[in-house]
């Protein structure tokens, strides 16, 4: 409890009054919407994805950077544009998240990014899969002010760890952790807190006991379990769990499968949140994985016109008519929910 705490003020200690009004602003319009049945949209995201890279090393079966099966380019986000990005948004930005596609630690100026956000008084949170956290790199991340690390630990023996994560290795995952916890005693930090993520599928469900003993053991703040999404799920997938409250879909009388949650016409991530490419390109979303609908290029023009433009607004819409035919939104479990 004193770890969530500890995290709980230091994102606390990133709020300024421009900052709370800004989110105010958001939520009312947020619900406005919703009972009025059209977009409105008053202020701007509170938090956002940056795509450091597509780039990765492993060869998860659901994820488009594992399989290289990417529509749209590839690349290393540019680090002058990343920062002309920041400099325009960061008033209003409670929190960052810099991972969308691929492993962050590829790309080479990461960690100079992250402290970049830090110096601006960003809440700063990334996702890795732990096969870069090596010594200097873990000092490096501590040092940066990264504020949040999720280390994904999709197993606790190599054979079922590698059963999704394609070609990792679980040690490498492990010792990096242990690395980073390491560097943050020797230099006094309070930051990051350390995540694994457990994301629960059939074959590694019976291993949840063991995943919570691991993470003590090497001294991570935390562990959250999180729920698989799978494109192929309308007849049955190996990798949906047995497990009933870990599983995003359920199985009909006539045995064809479905996504769990009402799929409500309202999406709480269009009003608060986007995502940026490491290219420049806006999209709604993190389901959106290969940037299909592009609602703008901060290239071409400014983050609030893009906000606030055509595109936007027809696509907010377009939700609101109906997410059932938006394919992205179709298999999505998170985005009717205020904070999800």
């Amino acid at each position: 409890m004193a770890l969530y705490i500890k995290d709980s003020l230091n994102f606390a200690s990133k709020i300024r009054p421009h900052r709370i009004w800004n989110a105010i602003k958001v939520i009312s319009s947020f619900y406005v919407t919703k009972w009025t049945k059209k977009p409105v949209q008053w202020g701007l995201p509170f938090t956002i994805s940056v795509e450091p890279t597509t780039a990765c090393n492993l060869r998860c079966p659901e994820c488009p950077s594992g399989l290289r099966a990417f529509t749209r380019p590839t690349g290393n986000l540019k680090e002058n544009f990343f920062r002309e990005t920041i400099d325009e948004m960061y008033r209003e930005l409670l929190y960052l998240i810099f991972y969308f596609q691929g492993e962050p630690y590829i790309n080479p100026k990461f960690l100079d990014m992250v402290k970049y956000a830090h110096d601006k008084g960003i809440y700063t949170i990334t996702s890795t899969n732990g096969h870069f956290l090596s010594e200097e790199n873990a000092k490096k991340t501590i040092e940066s002010g990264l504020d949040r690390m999720i280390i994904s630990v999709d197993g606790t023996t190599q054979e079922v760890y590698e059963n999704y994560r394609k070609a990792g290795k679980l040690e490498n995952v492990l010792q990096g952790a242990r690395n980073v916890v390491k560097w943050k005693k020797k230099l006094n930090s309070s930051t990051p807190h350390i995540i694994f993520q457990f994301l629960v599928v059939k074959p590694n469900e019976h291993q949840i006991p063991e995943v919570y003993r691991l993470a003590e053991e090497i001294g991570v703040d935390e562990v959250k379990l999180k729920t698989a999404q799978v494109y192929d799920y309308e007849s049955g997938n190996d990798l949906i769990p047995t497990i009933e409250k870990y599983a995003r879909y359920k199985e009909m009388e006539d045995g064809k499968w479905v996504v769990k949650n009402e799929l409500l016409n309202h999406c709480w991530k269009l009003w608060h949140s986007c995502v940026i490419t490491w290219d420049g390109m806006v999209v709604p979303c993190c389901f959106d994985k290969d940037a299909e609908h592009r609602l703008g290029d901060l290239k071409k023009t400014t983050f609030k016109e893009l906000w606030f433009g055509e595109d936007y607004q027809n696509f907010r819409k377009q939700l609101l008519m109906g997410r059932d035919q938006i394919d992205i939104c179709t298999n999505c479990t998170e985005g009717c929910k205020v904070w999800a």
